[in-house]
């Protein structure tokens, strides 16, 4: 039987044999999955090279073609960490800007031996699918150059950097002609050089920011400290640009229903928006019916496209006293997504109706088109509920929330969720970026209002996906460790709080105790034990439910435009009730551990990011008052010295232990407490202290104080030292206070 004769190809069909292979392939190898032989070959070259003037195919070393993207068969890769099954994890050195980024495997290597982060090698390179790849190590190249920001400080021999790092041990040395024009005053990145035996680190500058002297510059430092990306791709800002507003379409149409945005005064992004009324249910005596509206962010970014890619990078939005790095671009985060008031808006909606006393009855999820009646303030509503001006308030609104808010309440104190009170710090800055004002940010019942109604909004995402047998990005917070249970039984019995350590705890159980010591001096500090006490909330695809909240399944629904958590809720909750066609993809399902380990990350690196930039907001404006005095309270213990919270402002200040009486101490970690061996001095958690202030500085955040007055002093311990507690150093400017009494 005579064979045909062999055909060139299509372009379909060589894209898919390259797109199979794991690395990149020749000519040749083409031509023998195709069967080309004699003047063909030359056919085929030809139309390898017009695909890759077109774009379809990526043409690399020795002529070898890959899907276009691809990495190269041999790079260099830098390592960045390993994953929870040990894997370690690398990225292509050269190619970070590009999106998606590759993730690649470095597999194990006796000859080069244990690689950790930093470290980086020349491997061999097999694609396992469209961004994964395993990476074989050829040899090694040594380590990435470490960099750091600091503020610079010109000198005669080029000048000195002092890291904004707390724990940076040293000034970091600048070569004449390594500066790069920076002046005295400027934050810069500085490179380190390999170091010499003896002196300072040695760097060159290589990038240079506004002065450190400017506020704006603190929230710049904590970006770049935390690499948190703020910076949006070309591809996703278009993209953001180009999106249209919705019709009504299929969509249930709620633009006659009175829904409000409450919200704080300097809110830009409005993404919930909320509606009550009593049910006319007979069958439900006081009973009420909500809604509960949610921008619609899913229908503006989908599974993959650049604002998805980019959103999941971000994980989450930050939010500092002069600025906001928003997940999403501004033309959907305070345009198209935002609930702004008499402007039709894409929302996923639930309707809820609960019974008298706060318990759900049933709700179902909708996909709809709202026009906000109102964009109101917390003060704004409290103040009306309260029997003040109702100006700009829709009538017939706020009654039916608040009654509502009270049936919701009972429920929350029924099932005993946790209720840990603790100020919360906020500065008020000016247009110029100089602080106004420093103080507690209000707590109103408008405030729990919107919380109750969000997390019953979010326990029925929670729910409904279970139900649909859809995968879900719980918010899990699990059963104290009891270790640190134990601890806490520790402390609250030396403060006449009896607290059984064996006890099988409850939120209830810490309910109980905080209830003791509501308006007792010791009241803040025994809300700070408890708190550190819990275990750390995250994002995971496995329910071990919520234990602060006492509920047993609960997921975030209620924030796609700042969380990428709440995103993925709405995609599986749109594919489980068939809302569209923009849901989670099939074989999304497999990423959920990944992606909730990931954004459980982004939420933490904020939490640093935002925490750093006020403190170094309040080094700030504590630094012109150097040598004052200020009451405050003990609120950490440690074997280097005591942290103090001062009453006024909230920041803390380190009391190094060289500052306390001359002394050998005693760090009890248990107690919270340092004691002097030759004296007795005892400082404790939640002593009340008056310090002077030593030094605040702006750059790092770091304020330091020395106890003028406070702690207790009693009879000298006996026995050898039980946890190695440094000495304090006599120093040589005559006799230091007692801190009984303040010094002269």
């Amino acid at each position: 039987m005579t064979r045909p004769p062999a055909q060139l190809p299509t372009r379909a069909q060589i894209l898919a044999f390259v797109e199979d292979s794991p690395t990149p392939v020749g000519r040749r190898e083409i031509a023998r999955a195709f069967d080309i032989k004699g003047p063909m070959r030359a056919e085929l070259r030809g139309l390898l090279k017009e695909m890759a003037d077109a774009g379809d195919l990526d043409m690399g070393r020795k002529r070898k073609v890959a899907p276009v993207g691809a990495l190269p068969e041999v790079a260099v890769v830098e390592v960045t960490g390993v994953d929870e099954d040990g894997e370690v994890l690398a990225r292509a050195v050269g190619r970070e800007a590009e999106e998606p980024p590759a993730r690649i495997h470095l597999l194990a290597d006796r000859r080069s031996g244990p690689m950790g982060r930093g470290d980086r090698a020349l491997c061999r390179l097999e694609r396992r699918g469209d961004t994964f790849y395993v990476a074989r190590v050829i040899r090694r190249i040594g380590r990435a150059t470490p960099r750091t920001l600091g503020v610079f400080e010109k000198t005669s021999d080029g000048g000195r950097v002092r890291s904004t790092d707390k724990k940076a041990k040293s000034e970091i040395r600048i070569p004449k002609g390594d500066e790069k024009d920076a002046k005295t005053g400027d934050l810069v990145t500085v490179e380190i050089m390999p170091k010499g035996r003896l002196g300072l680190p040695v760097g060159r500058v290589v990038e240079r920011f506004a002065g450190v002297a400017d506020p704006k510059s603190f929230s710049r430092i904590a970006i770049h400290e935390q690499e948190i990306p703020d910076q949006f791709p070309d591809a996703a800002v278009a993209q953001a640009e180009k999106a249209k507003a919705v019709g009504l379409g299929k969509r249930t149409d709620l633009r006659n229903v009175p829904l409000v945005t409450i919200d704080g005064i300097d809110a830009r992004d409005f993404d919930d928006a909320v509606f009550a009324e009593p049910d006319d249910d007979p069958g439900n005596p006081g009973g009420f019916r909500l809604l509960v509206a949610i921008a619609d962010v899913a229908h503006y970014v989908r599974p993959g496209d650049a604002l998805d890619r980019e959103a999941l990078k971000r994980g989450n939005s930050v939010y500092f006293p002069d600025q906001v790095v928003p997940m999403l671009p501004e033309a959907l985060s305070n345009g198209l997504c935002s609930l702004r008031p008499d402007e039709d808006r894409a929302c996923l909606a639930v309707e809820i109706v609960i019974d008298a006393a706060g318990n759900k009855r049933r709700h179902r999820f909708m996909r709809g088109l709202m026009r906000s009646q109102a964009r109101l303030t917390y003060r704004q509503v409290q103040e009306a509920h309260d029997g003040g001006t109702r100006a700009g308030i829709p009538d017939g609104v706020l009654e039916p929330l608040y009654g509502a808010f009270e049936a919701l309440r009972k429920a929350r104190a029924a099932r005993g969720a946790l209720d840990i009170d603790l100020p919360e710090k906020r500065v008020i800055l000016d247009g110029a970026g100089t602080i106004t004002e420093i103080g507690i940010r209000e707590r109103l019942d408008a405030h729990m209002l919107i919380e109750e109604f969000m997390v019953l909004a979010n326990v029925c995402a929670a729910e409904t996906l279970e139900d649909r047998r859809q995968p879900c990005m719980y918010r899990v917070h699990e059963t104290p460790d009891p270790e640190k249970v134990a601890a806490l039984a520790e402390v609250l019995d030396g403060l006449g709080i009896p607290f059984a350590k064996d006890q099988v705890v409850r939120p209830k159980t810490f309910n109980a105790v905080l209830a003791k010591v509501k308006g007792e001096p010791h009241e803040r500090m025994v809300n700070e034990l408890v708190l550190r006490s819990q275990s750390q909330a995250v994002y995971a695809p496995e329910n071990l439910g919520h234990f602060g909240l006492a509920l047993t399944r609960y997921a975030h629904f209620t924030s796609p435009i700042r969380r990428y958590s709440d995103l993925l809720v709405h995609r599986a909750l749109i594919r489980g009730l068939k809302l569209g066609d923009d849901g989670l993809r099939p074989d999304d399902d497999a990423d959920f551990q990944e992606w909730g380990e990931h954004i459980s990350m982004t939420e933490r690196r904020a939490a640093t990011a935002e925490r750093t930039t006020l403190d170094r907001y309040l080094a700030r404006h504590l630094a012109d008052r150097v040598g004052g005095i200020f009451p405050g309270r003990i609120n950490g213990v440690t074997k280097f010295g005591v942290f103090v919270t001062l009453d006024e402002t909230g920041a803390d200040g380190l009391v190094p232990i060289r500052s306390l009486p001359d002394d050998y101490y005693d760090h009890d970690d248990v107690h919270h407490t340092l004691t002097g061996r030759s004296h007795g001095w005892v400082f404790r958690l939640g002593d009340r202290v008056e310090v002077r202030l030593v030094d605040s500085d702006p750059a790092s955040g770091g304020i330091v104080v020395e106890i003028v007055s406070g702690g207790t002093q009693g009879p000298a311990p006996r026995g050898g030292r039980r946890h190695g507690g440094p000495k304090r150093r006599p120093q040589a400017r005559g006799r230091r206070h007692k801190p009984g009494g303040r010094r002269k």
